[in-house]
Order: structure tokens, then C-alpha cells, then sequence
């Protein structure tokens, strides 16, 4: 069985991260600590609300530093909804330094007529670079998003999928050596974001 470390700094949807794993048979543990992190094939970073306080609480925490080693030591981990955010240098929406794990800022939606802020509901993702996340020749992959901000990468081919805001498109999830992420709420998304979730844990397993 796969023991994941599911990041806890009082800012994730954490019970139902944890059940979308343990429905799929791996075995969940918090992670509040650096020492809690050893025994982890892989972390889940999670996150709701906003960049600064989620920064600030991985601070107070003392999680920056450690998160930063397991990932230059090559654990997995993904980041889901902020957690994709925190992966990347600075976020328009604070003022705090990210993780700086994947170069790249976040920033806010554009705004376009007839587009609500946030992003809010179901979109069919568009996949760019295939990954374990998406595959090539995934059928259509229709997932839940609740966000008002959108990474953008300094280089682009770590974007394996977007998804369509107003007239352009924005960044959905990227993939990046052991570094996964998501926009949309994977534990929420029904089957297909189930489907997601097994195809980067038989990953973490598999290689």
C-alpha cells in the first residue's frame, strides 16, 4: 500500500483529499512536520484560500524548507487548487515568495465579459503535453475548478493541460520531473478525477 503525506497547514480541503486516496487504497497520513515526511512515497500538497496566508502558514509551520528538500530529492508530490500556485515564484495575488519549485508566477484570471470571477464549475480540460496525469488520447476530461488565479509558467512545456477562459486559455496542470498539479479540484471531479488520481499513484508506485 502507498503511504502518502497529505501536507496539513490548516489551509486544504484535507477530508476529502484524504478519502479520494483511501478510496483508491493508499494510506493517508498528515504531514505536519519535516520528520513526518520520511516515511511518505509521496506528498499531497492541497490548498484553499489565499497565496500569503497559505505561504505563511508553511513558514510557521517549517515546512518550506523541508518541502523544498523532498522535492530536490526527488519524492513526488502534487499540488492541488493553491497548492499548484504555492509551486511557482511569486503570485500576484500577495506579496510573499513561493516554493520557487517549479520558475514561473501566478496571476490574476483576465477578466472578459460574461465571465465571472472565480472560475467556478465544470470546463473540459485541453490537453497540451501528454503526462501521467493526462495521457495522449485521453477521451474528453470534464473536472471541477474554483479559482480566481491561474499560474503561468516560465516555460511552458511543463503545462500538460489548459482550460478555455473567455477567449484565451489558462493553465489547468503541469507536470515536471516529480512535480505534479492541479487546478481543479481532482477530489471533486466525479470518475475522472478519480481516474487522475490512480494514474499518478500507480506512477508514484511504478515509475
Amino acid at each position: 500500500m502507498t503511504r502518502l503525506g497529505l501536507v496539513d497547514y490548516g489551509m486544504g480541503n484535507l477530508h476529502s483529499v484524504q478519502r479520494a486516496f483511501e478510496r483508491l487504497g493508499a494510506e493517508v497520513a498528515p504531514v505536519r512536520g519535516a520528520a513526518a515526511m520520511e516515511d511518505c512515497a509521496a506528498l499531497v500538497l492541497p490548498g484553499v484560500g489565499a497565496f500569503d496566508p497559505a505561504m505563511e502558514r508553511l513558514a510557521a509551520a517549517d515546512l518550506v524548507d523541508p518541502l523544498r528538500r523532498s522535492c530536490a530529492v526527488g519524492r513526488p508530490l502534487l499540488g492541488i487548487c493553491l497548492g499548484l500556485q504555492l509551486l511557482f515564484e511569486r503570485s500576484d495575488e500577495g506579496r510573499r515568495e513561493g516554493l520557487g519549485l517549479l520558475p514561473g508566477h501566478v496571476a490574476a484570471l483576465p477578466r472578459w465579459a460574461g465571465h465571472p470571477i472565480p472560475h467556478m464549475g465544470w470546463a473540459p480540460l485541453q490537453p497540451v503535453q501528454p503526462s501521467p496525469l493526462l495521457p495522449s488520447g485521453s477521451p474528453d476530461t470534464w473536472v471541477y475548478f474554483v479559482h480566481s488565479y491561474a499560474a503561468v509558467p516560465a516555460d511552458a512545456a511543463c503545462v500538460t493541460a489548459r482550460v478555455a477562459w473567455g477567449e484565451d486559455a489558462v493553465t489547468a496542470a503541469v507536470w515536471r520531473g516529480g512535480l505534479a498539479a492541479c487546478q481543479f479540484h481532482p477530489e471533486k471531479s466525479s470518475e475522472a478525477g478519480a481516474a487522475m488520481l490512480r494514474r499518478w499513484l500507480s506512477w508514484v508506485e511504478h515509475g
